[in-house]
């Protein structure tokens, strides 16, 4: 009988990578009640990801539901989570490399019930509070809220970069900010070229310029044209990307957004991105 895997269990690796980047408590000058343990918040909010657990309905024994999620956005307002996400690459560029020759976008849609409307991709958009990311309609939904999540990954399908906005933007319009949301430093394109792989929606001029721009070699399938790819060489193409996203899937937090702040819904999206990476230097440590 196979053993049932526990993804949302936080091991001592994963715990070793994390604890340098905690933030420092705040200041108990005036005494209070004590603190509890960051690893076990820690693996409160990482329960709450892997499994998409309400807040309000995480298990006691795994931690009051009140300090997990206010731990949760403390941590989210000071970048640990993407932090992390970053801690995790540089381990795994050390360890394995990552493969910059050969990068992919693409994004990924899902539910949003609970995130303001935004346009419904003709007007300005509304007035928001600071840190919202509008919901729009989702054109695979019925029209309903929803976001999306736009993803560049590595040769190997390592998450390089995330942007998020209403699942009415269009994944054109996500390119820029998914480019330049790389948490690690890219290499130099003039000391080895990079490639990136995008699909038929991203078949434009204003595109290809903004790749060019970045000093990609860009491979983008034509409207049109069939889904086999004209490349013989065998390197990764689109399809490493589409595989990230169904990795990342796999922490249902992320598939129906909760959060009406953007900065939670990205910190969950940077830990999941974490997670997947630390897990991957596990089995590359342990397999030698």
């Amino acid at each position: 009988m196979v053993a049932r895997t526990k993804p949302w269990e936080v091991g001592d690796g994963f715990w070793s990578g994390v604890v340098p980047l905690v933030p420092r408590p705040p200041s108990r000058a005036k005494g209070g009640k004590p603190r509890t343990p960051d690893r076990e918040v820690f693996s409160a909010i990482v329960y709450v990801l892997r499994t998409g657990i309400q807040w309000n309905a995480l298990p006691r024994e795994i931690g009051a539901s009140s300090t997990v999620h206010d731990r949760f956005q403390e941590w989210a307002r000071e970048g640990f989570f993407e932090r992390l996400h970053e801690a995790g690459l540089m381990e795994y560029d050390e360890l394995a490399g990552i493969e910059w020759g050969w990068q992919s976008v693409d994004g990924a849609m899902g539910k949003a019930p609970l995130v303001p409307k935004g346009d419904t991709g003709g007007g300005r958009r509304p007035r928001l509070c600071r840190g919202h990311v509008p919901a729009g309609p989702n054109p695979t939904d019925r029209g309903k809220r929803g976001t999306k999540k736009s993803v560049l990954t590595g040769g190997k399908g390592i998450p390089l970069a995330v942007a998020i906005d209403g699942a009415n933007r269009h994944d054109s319009k996500l390119l820029v900010a998914t480019l330049d949301g790389l948490v690690v430093a890219r290499p130099d394109p003039d000391e080895g070229e990079q490639h990136l792989c995008l699909d038929a929606a991203y078949d434009s001029e204003r595109c290809r310029d903004e790749a060019a721009e970045r000093g990609y070699a860009h491979h983008i399938r034509g409207r049109g044209e069939g889904r086999q790819d004209p490349h013989p060489d065998g390197k990764a193409r689109r399809w490493v990307v589409e595989r990230t996203h169904s990795w990342l899937n796999r922490s249902r937090r992320l598939l129906v957004r909760w959060e009406k702040k953007a900065e939670n819904y990205l910190a969950f999206l940077h830990l999941a991105c974490a997670q997947l990476i630390f897990a991957k230097i596990h089995r590359l440590t342990v397999t030698g």
